[in-house]
């Protein structure tokens, strides 16, 4: 035998309703966590990126200014370096320099002893004379040493003759003097003047600065580190 169903009161009716009430919030409820939790898992990967990104944007930073730093400091180093050695050079061609105006003062008082200048110019024409090898030669020198050019060439020629077996003729040029530069000595020249001998005192200086500087700034400053190779 059924039962009839019987319908609802309203206090049933209430109850079932606050029953569905209850579990659609309870749902919501829920729902609500995921998308609150969902949201926050996302939250924390994209701060993590964020950070992550940002350190290395602050890594990449500091890189930067520490490789200009270094920059700088090899810049500010390779100057102080070269500034110094120029300075050493200078101070190195300021030595070298007052060596040879010193040799160039005493070469300007050889011409004061007549007996040991009247010798040296007599050599130094002969030598000209050997270099020259040339029947027909002219000499030239300072005016003030015209006299004394006069004297030697003549021996001069004497002695070419004994070493050599040759005469040579050497015509002593008065018109157009050295100028007192050349501190002393003679230039000879033949062929019309197309090749000359400088034995000036000034020549034998400059000849000799240059073959002694490399043995003098050895001497002087020790050999170079950097130098790879030594005649």
């Amino acid at each position: 035998m059924s039962t009839a169903t019987r319908p609802m009161n309203d206090e049933e009716v209430f109850s079932e309703m606050n029953k569905m009430v209850a579990f659609i919030k309870q749902e919501a409820l829920e729902k609500a966590r995921e998308i609150k939790v969902k949201a926050d898992e996302e939250f924390n990967i994209e701060k993590a990126k964020l950070v992550r990104q940002e350190s290395i944007n602050v890594e990449e930073q500091f890189q930067r200014k520490v490789k200009q730093a270094e920059v700088r400091q090899r810049i500010l180093t390779s100057t102080l370096i070269n500034k110094s050695r120029l300075q050493v050079l200078q101070q190195r061609q300021e030595m070298l320099d007052s060596i040879f105006s010193d040799a160039q003062n005493a070469l300007a008082e050889v011409p004061n002893d007549t007996e040991q200048y009247s010798k040296l110019l007599v050599n130094l024409c002969v030598q000209a004379f050997v270099h020259l090898n040339d029947a027909t030669v002219n000499v030239r020198g300072r005016k003030a040493d015209a006299e004394l050019i006069k004297e030697a060439v003549p021996k001069a020629v004497e002695i070419y003759k004994e070493k050599t077996g040759k005469s040579i003729s050497a015509t002593v040029v008065v018109d157009s003097p050295l100028p007192d530069t050349v501190l002393g000595g003679v230039r000879i020249s033949a062929l019309n003047g197309r090749i000359t001998v400088d034995n000036t005192l000034q020549a034998r200086l400059d000849l000799s600065s240059d073959r002694m500087l490399p043995q003098l700034r050895n001497v002087l400053f020790g050999q170079s580190p950097n130098r790879k190779f030594f005649n």
